[in-house]
């Protein structure tokens, strides 16, 4: 005698009743450009993922949009370090060369840039340091306001505030607005953990870190201060609120869907990438398999975009 299985008994049969999908819109492809290298690097802590280069942002975007990517949020690895991130506030810098040069070739693809200082400063750290090595958070939004502007000016159309610093939402949008970019969205990282899953990618956008970031980055134990940080930036003028890292905080995700009506993000980060390659290649797993579970689990958690390093292989994928 069967029950439930009556509902499973053929792949149409299950397509008839399956609750959740996703589909190749739903993917943000973050990837990393180098300023001074003359070809692509490949980053050994992340197979197949490379930094490239400036000259080569034109083949990587014209790719990208053959496949169907029309989302991309580029990360700069800077050779111009400072101490407060001064390069990514000027518009001869590499953040407004990368955007400015893939809204050229393709306006039609939506640049989501990274908005933070931790790619750009020398110590690592999201914004400008105290004497006594803390983060100060009023220089820190005064300068992220300035990298804003910067990136909207290049044609940035949603930006990506990363820092975690209390009240950067409201600052970043207020200057938007008094620079006449007040259509441009932004996509707040509203509920960042200070995780041990970002691993390769510190070594990936070459930003090596000075002790950590446990002072700004939220405490990986707690979900109602998630759902603080959630509303104040919704409260601030957010347009997307982001969950990061992705699948260890899936029920964060779910939580925040119940609090909001805004579009919420979650972020497949480095480390969950190479856990997945390594396996994978290891023969523990079937990548394709496992990467398709692991989207849908995003999607049925509640999150409407999911950036992910493995946006571009599953496009790939799909084509087959």
């Amino acid at each position: 005698m069967l029950g439930m299985r009556r509902l499973r008994t053929s792949e149409n049969m299950r397509k008839m009743v399956r609750e959740n999908s996703w589909s190749l819109s739903d993917l943000i492809y973050p990837f990393f450009v180098e300023e001074n290298i003359s070809e692509k690097v490949e980053i050994k802590s992340m197979p197949g993922i490379y930094r490239i280069s400036e000259r080569d942002i034109a083949d990587e975007i014209n790719e990208l949009f053959e496949l169907g990517i029309r989302y991309v949020m580029p990360f700069g690895v800077s050779h111009h370090k400072d101490s407060i991130g001064n390069d990514c506030m000027i518009e001869e810098g590499l953040l407004y060369r990368i955007i400015k040069k893939i809204k050229t070739i393709c306006p039609e693809m939506i640049v989501i840039p990274d908005v933070c200082f931790c790619e750009y400063t020398s110590h690592g750290h999201c914004g400008v340091l105290t004497k006594d090595g803390l983060v100060n958070n009023q220089a820190t939004i005064e300068n992220l306001a300035k990298q804003s502007i910067v990136a909207a000016r290049a044609g940035a159309d949603i930006l990506a505030p990363s820092a975690m610093m209390d009240f950067q939402i409201k600052e970043i949008r207020k200057a938007l607005d008094q620079e006449g970019f007040d259509h441009v969205a932004i996509l707040a990282h509203a509920i960042k953990y200070a995780s041990s899953f970002y691993g390769p990618f510190r070594s990936a956008a070459g930003c090596d870190l000075q002790g950590d970031r446990k002072t700004y980055q939220m405490d990986y134990a707690n979900s109602n201060e998630a759902m603080r940080e959630a509303k104040l930036d919704e409260m601030e003028g957010a347009d997307f609120l982001m969950v990061k890292p992705g699948t260890p905080y899936l029920d964060v995700v779910q939580r925040l869907k119940q609090q909001t009506l805004l579009p919420i993000a979650s972020y497949q980060v480095s480390g969950e990438y190479s856990a997945i390659k390594f396996a994978s290649k290891a023969g523990a797993l079937n990548e394709k398999d496992v990467v398709f579970e692991s989207i849908m689990g995003f999607k049925r958690a509640g999150a409407s975009l999911i950036v992910t390093y493995f946006a571009k292989q599953i496009a790939i994928w799909l084509k087959e």
